[in-house]
């Protein structure tokens, strides 16, 4: 029988990347979380965990068991919660920032339906404003979107550079007015790259516009102009462009907004659970 105890601790170091991150998250000593996984690849007879230069990476053994190890603690999650009084049960309406889901958004799910797994979660993924009219609207209960730098809306969960990106950035800024991809209005990025082009009097022109993140890397991938997003949420194959290139952008800052009359006890599981997540992914990069 493999332990769940041990199980917990292998799951928590590969979300984390790290033994100590792991050990705050689960409330256990580092030694304690390392015993764990010596004591797991014992009983298993294979190494689990390897250590690269910047972090704990799976082996190729480990990936295997790794989603054998989240059905094993879902399981276990759904029977504690049957038979407890307290579990929390009913649905919340969640929205997400089109940018966060693609790099972020499934770890930070993850602890939160195995957790509460009578909470049926409903995602909507829309540009920030979009999710805050829909709000406005009763639609959404939770949004993790941006706001901008002096605006109070929201509990803030970190704050994060806007850069400038490009497959060939010496080749886009050679093409006369600078070729911008972005999202559609209302979009907080888009917003910031105008005005800083603006105030700098430098000339674009909008080359492609999309409401995925998706469509816009491959616009961006396929050399057609300079995209605008978080720097820890630059697409794979785009370079950063060197700051004295374009003019300065100001910071976005990532927050939690609560809908008034939503279900108090579920939007604040939801939320104290995105937050140690992201700050604690975070963490770990910074530490990386």
């Amino acid at each position: 029988m493999l332990d769940l105890t041990q199980l917990r601790s292998f799951v928590a170091v590969e979300q984390l990347g790290s033994f100590t991150l792991a050990a705050e998250r689960l409330g256990l000593g580092q030694s304690t979380v390392s015993q764990h996984i010596q004591r797991l690849e014992t009983a298993l007879g294979r190494r689990l965990l390897a250590r690269d230069t910047h972090r704990v990476v799976l082996t190729g053994d480990g990936e295997a068991l790794l989603g054998h190890a989240r059905a094993l603690l879902s399981i276990e999650g759904q029977v504690q919660a049957l038979f407890s009084d307290s579990s929390l049960r009913g649905s919340i309406r969640l929205g997400v920032s089109e940018d966060f889901v693609t790099s972020q958004l499934p770890a930070v799910l993850e602890d939160f339906v195995r957790s509460h797994p009578s909470v049926d979660l409903e995602l909507t993924v829309a540009l920030s404003g979009v999710l805050y009219e829909m709000q406005d609207n009763g639609e959404i209960d939770l949004v993790l979107a941006k706001r901008r730098l002096g605006d109070a809306l929201g509990r803030l969960i970190y704050r994060e550079p806007l850069v400038w990106l490009a497959r060939d950035p010496e080749h886009v800024l050679s093409s006369g007015p600078l070729p911008l991809i972005a999202f559609p209005p209302p979009s907080v990025t888009r917003a910031i790259a105008l005005e800083a082009l603006g105030r700098h009097q430098v000339p674009w022109r909008i080359v492609c516009t999309c409401g995925s993140l998706s469509g816009l890397t491959a616009a961006a991938l396929a050399g057609m102009g300079v995209l605008v997003q978080p720097r820890s949420m630059a697409p794979a194959g785009l370079k950063e462009i060197a700051p004295e290139k374009l003019p300065p952008l100001e910071d976005v800052e990532f927050v939690l907004v609560p809908r008034k009359g939503a279900d108090q006890a579920l939007v604040s599981a939801l939320s104290e659970d995105i937050l140690r997540k992201v700050r604690g992914l975070r963490l770990g990069d910074a530490r990386g």
